[in-house]
C-alpha cells in the first residue's frame, strides 16, 4: 500500500500596499486546490494573498457572537483610504493583545498600528466586491517603523506602476510583458489584471505614493490627522530646522515656501547628478524632488519631456529611468 502525503503550498509573502490600490480591487482567484492559495489581484497587478499593511487607527469594535467575540478595525494610512481587518472567533490567540487595544482606543487613545493579514472579499447581492484582511498579526508601532513602511511601500507600488506603464504597449502574454520589462513575479498578475479592468487613470495611485513620501519625509507632523490638501500645497511654515535626506538617492528637502526655489530644469539635472550611479533616476524621483522645490507635477512633467525632447539635456535609455547626456 503506498503512502500518499498531502502537499502544502509555500506560505505567501506578505507584500506592502497601501489602502487605496487594496480598496479598488475587485477581481478574486480563488485557489482550485484545497491549500491553493487564493488571491487578490490590483488593478497593478499585484497578487495579494498576504499584506503587510500599516496607519493610524481608525476604527475598532468587538461584535458578540454564538462562538464569541469577533472584531473589526480600520487602519488610514498616508493615501487617506482606510484597512480593513477582522480578528475572528476562532483567533483566541489574539484576544488578548486586541482588547487591550481596544481599551485604549475607547478611551479616545490614536496610535499607529501594523497589521499582517490574509486577504478577504465579500461579494454582495448585486456583484460589488469588498475587500478586507483577517489579522494573522499585529502591533502598535513608532514613527521611525511606520516611516520605514511608507517608504518600502512606497517603493513597491512604484515598481507595480512601471510595469504597469510598461504593458501598455506590449503584446498580453509573458514573452511579451517580459520583453517589455514587467517583472517576472508580476506578469501573472498584470495579465489578469489587463484582462479584468481594462483602460484605467493610474494617476490616483502615484498621487499615493507623493503623499506616503510626503508623509515619511514630515515625519514630525501628525500622522493622526487626515490628508486633506493635495501634494502640490505647500506645507505651512515652521519654526523649527529643516532636515534633508535622500529618497531613491535624491535629496529631499521639506520647503516651506510659497515660491518655486530655483530653476525646475536646474533641479531635475541636480537630481540626476547626485542620484545616478549608472542605472538611471526614476521618473517619479525627479518628479518628487520637483515638487518639494515648490513646482507643480505639470510643470515638472513638461520639463522633463522638455528636457529630454528638444533640449537634448538628458536621455532615457531605459523606460522611467534618466540621465545626464554626456557631452
Amino acid at each position: 500500500m503506498t503512502q500518499q502525503t498531502t502537499r502544502r503550498n509555500a506560505r505567501q509573502s506578505a507584500i506592502r500596499i497601501f489602502a487605496q490600490e487594496y480598496s479598488d480591487a475587485n477581481l478574486p482567484e480563488e485557489g482550485s486546490g484545497e491549500y491553493d492559495p487564493s488571491f487578490i489581484i490590483t488593478k497593478l497587478g499585484a497578487k495579494i494573498n498576504r499584506a503587510l499593511v500599516g496607519g493610524v487607527i481608525d476604527r475598532l469594535e468587538r461584535r458578540e457572537g454564538d462562538n464569541g467575540p469577533s472584531y473589526n478595525g480600520h487602519l488610514r494610512d498616508a493615501t487617506g483610504g482606510t484597512h480593513r481587518f477582522n480578528i475572528a472567533a476562532f483567533q483566541p490567540e489574539l484576544h488578548t493583545d486586541i482588547e487591550e487595544l481596544l481599551h485604549r482606543f475607547e478611551a479616545g487613545d490614536r496610535f499607529l498600528m501594523m497589521v499582517i493579514g490574509k486577504a478577504r472579499w465579500f461579494e454582495s447581492d448585486d456583484g460589488g466586491i469588498f475587500t478586507s484582511f483577517r489579522a494573522e498579526e499585529f502591533c502598535v508601532v513608532e514613527r521611525e517603523t511606520y516611516v520605514r513602511w511608507l517608504v518600502d511601500t512606497a517603493a513597491a507600488t512604484l515598481r507595480r506602476l512601471d510595469a504597469q506603464a510598461a504593458s501598455l504597449e506590449s503584446d498580453l502574454t509573458p514573452a511579451g510583458l517580459e520583453a517589455a520589462g514587467v517583472p517576472k513575479d508580476l506578469v501573472d498578475g498584470m495579465i489578469l489584471a489587463k484582462g479584468h479592468y481594462g483602460e484605467f487613470d493610474a494617476e490616483i495611485y502615484r498621487v499615493g505614493v507623493l503623499q506616503g513620501l510626503h508623509m515619511a519625509m514630515n515625519s514630525s507632523g501628525n500622522f493622526e490627522a487626515a490628508p486633506t490638501e493635495s501634494f502640490d500645497a505647500q506645507p505651512t511654515a515652521s519654526t523649527e530646522p529643516q532636515q534633508s535626506t535622500v529618497m531613491d538617492g535624491v535629496p529631499f528637502t521639506p520647503t516651506t515656501s510659497s515660491e518655486p526655489d530655483g530653476n525646475v530644469d536646474d533641479v531635475i539635472k541636480t537630481a540626476i547628478s547626485i542620484a545616478d550611479q549608472g542605472q538611471g533616476v526614476p521618473y517619479d524621483s525627479l518628479i518628487l524632488a520637483a515638487v518639494q522645490a515648490g513646482f507643480s507635477r505639470l510643470v515638472a512633467e513638461d520639463a522633463i519631456d522638455d528636457l529630454r525632447d528638444v533640449k537634448c539635456e538628458i536621455i532615457e535609455p531605459r523606460f522611467g529611468f534618466f540621465q545626464i547626456l554626456d557631452d
